[in-house]
């Protein structure tokens, strides 16, 4: 089992909101377009299951997907998930995510943000907790408490979800539950 730092951690137990990019974050910022301009993203399973492991076991967990694209793919996926709040063609993350915690009445202490590039970096200095991609731009790595072992799309959210899992207490009833 990986360890994470007690800063991780402290960080991790406080939060009521993860937010996350989608292009480079929950895909590997990959995007096919069809003569029609309809896109294709790839997505992992792996971080699927982590919002249903959220929403089973920390029901109060809100998610959040800002982005700076425009997809139709996105919003009906967002929709199959249940994601509580979508912000697409955004270009100003930081007042995006400052809205979305004061509707949920949350502190930006309490949420956690994960971005890849520079567009991600005012939300991440932001967020109580700030998590980038392995393959993020050098940038973002210096403005995050966290370095996912992950490349985009290849279950930095499913990660953490884990940490967040893990602090909470809540960890060892998912793996219970599916045992």
């Amino acid at each position: 089992m990986k360890k994470y730092s007690s800063k991780i951690l402290s960080a991790a137990k406080n939060i009521k909101l993860i937010a996350t990019d989608i292009d480079g974050v929950l895909t590997a910022g990959e995007v096919i377009l069809l003569e029609n301009n309809e896109e294709i993203k790839i997505w992992n399973v792996k971080d699927r299951a982590a919002i249903a492991y959220i929403k089973k076991h920390l029901p109060d967990v809100k998610f959040a997907w800002i982005t700076g694209r425009q997809s139709k793919q996105v919003r009906l996926r967002a929709r199959e998930l249940k994601i509580d709040r979508l912000i697409q063609s955004c270009d100003d993350k930081k007042q995006a995510l400052a809205g979305i915690a004061a509707d949920f009445k949350i502190n930006l202490s309490q949420v956690a943000y994960i971005g890849d590039d520079i567009i991600d970096i005012g939300v991440l200095k932001s967020a109580g907790l700030s998590v980038c991609p392995a393959d993020a731009s050098d940038d973002v790595k210096q403005n995050v408490m966290y370095i996912s072992a992950y490349e985009g799309g290849k279950g930095v959210l499913r990660e953490v979800c884990e940490i967040i899992l893990k602090s909470k207490g809540e960890w060892d009833k998912v793996l219970k539950y599916y045992l």
